[in-house]
């Protein structure tokens, strides 16, 4: 695939009566920042706004790690995740920084889930092979498989969150997107289907379209607005753990492309609370956590502290499955899933809104590529992915 170009376009403006911009995005974390990149490079005028200040540590989007992948049974799902490759690769260019880290990635576990992916990722003509358990430990001996192990070599990796943000919301307003930290949007007024007035702790925004990407808050601001799925909000909390001194795959101060981003893939009769994900942290360590299992919270009242009892679990896995990590010291990390009832995204315009939310814990690697659809969206272009709705 080439990689799609982004080359400023001569400003224009979406459709409808005078404003004082175009288009607000609201939240500017990973996705919102991907989307006011692609209208402003499209000549868009884009406000950014964030309740908080730039690298903050409240929602979902901060860190140093997440999983890039494209394992993916759904096609919708793989074809964005292909598309958000090469528009990682192509913000790179345009600011130079180094966010994705390719590793490779492995699954394991259930076999009829790590099957249905081999399939899929078959059928888009994406690398792929298996290794038995054995010639998975030989080759990564800090780490146990529980059955046969699949293996994608050069379509996995590692994303530095926090750069990744960075980049995003340099590259939007290197575009001629504008951005507003320590901005909190109080009310949104749907005022016809060509404006929207956006009251914020800074004053009132008139403009003609809002693309809401507020991640734990959105059903506060869009109660009554939209029908929104019911979106359930946790408190997650992987943990960081240190690499013993004579692990392979990873020497103390190191956590290079030997260790690959990993999901085991578990069930009832394992005993875990879920599936579990790892990859390699710059100077922590190696990230591994439970999916989607922490308890439900208020966003503005999080106690960032991690539940004792999930994270005995954590540590007992770790010593059981990653026996290349020390599992006695783990550095707990907390961050918000927001989640759908079946883990899908939430895409929608309605009206002059774009709604984006429910990533429910999946989201950061298609960032720039859900930047696109929510873009299209906004500027009321059809949208090729089947994962956006009109109405």
């Amino acid at each position: 695939m080439s990689r799609p170009a982004l080359v400023p376009a001569a400003r224009s403006a979406v459709p409808g009566p005078p404003s004082d911009v175009d288009v607000v995005v609201v939240g500017a974390g990973v996705v919102g920042a991907a989307t006011a990149w692609q209208l402003a490079s499209r000549g868009v005028e884009v406000l950014l706004v964030d309740r908080f200040g730039p690298g903050h540590n409240r929602g979902a989007s901060h860190g140093t790690s997440r999983i890039y992948r494209q394992t993916y049974v759904a096609a919708p799902y793989l074809r964005l995740a292909v598309e958000a490759f090469e528009l990682w690769r192509c913000l790179e260019d345009v600011t130079g920084a180094a966010l994705l880290q390719v590793t490779g990635g492995v699954d394991h576990g259930d076999r009829s889930a790590t099957t249905a992916l081999a399939g899929s990722l078959a059928a888009h003509g994406i690398a792929h092979h298996w290794l038995d358990p054995q010639q998975a430990r030989e080759r990564w001996p800090g780490m146990r498989f529980s059955g046969p192990v699949l293996v994608q070599p050069d379509r996995s990796g590692r994303l530095h969150a926090d750069q990744a943000v960075a980049a995003l919301a340099a590259a939007a307003v290197g575009s001629g997107a504008r951005l507003r930290h320590h901005t909190t949007v109080e009310r949104l007024s749907v005022r016809g289907t060509d404006r929207v007035d956006v009251e914020t702790s800074q004053g009132r925004i008139r403009a003609r379209r809002a693309v809401v990407a507020a991640g734990a808050w959105s059903t506060g601001l869009l109660d009554g607005l939209v029908d929104l799925p019911p979106l359930r909000v946790t408190q997650e909390q992987p943990a960081h753990f240190p690499v013993r001194g004579d692990d392979p795959c990873g020497p103390v101060g190191r956590t290079g492309p030997a260790w690959p981003t990993f999901v085991h893939h578990t069930g009832p009769a394992d005993g875990w609370p879920s599936g579990v994900y790892g990859l390699a942290a710059p100077a922590h360590g190696v990230k591994v956590g439970f999916h989607g299992v922490g308890p439900v919270c208020d966003p503005d009242r999080r106690t960032f502290t991690a539940e004792p009892g999930l994270l005995h679990r954590l540590q007992d896995y770790v010593a059981r499955h990653l026996p290349g990590l020390d599992a006695d010291h783990p550095e707990p990390v907390s961050c918000t899933y927001t989640s759908t009832p079946d883990s899908g995204f939430f895409l929608r315009a309605h009206g002059p809104l774009v709604v984006a939310a429910g990533f429910s814990g999946h989201g950061f690697k298609f960032a720039p590529a859900l930047g696109r659809v929510l873009a299209d969206l906004a500027a009321g272009a059809a949208t090729e992915s089947p994962l956006a709705a009109v109405g």
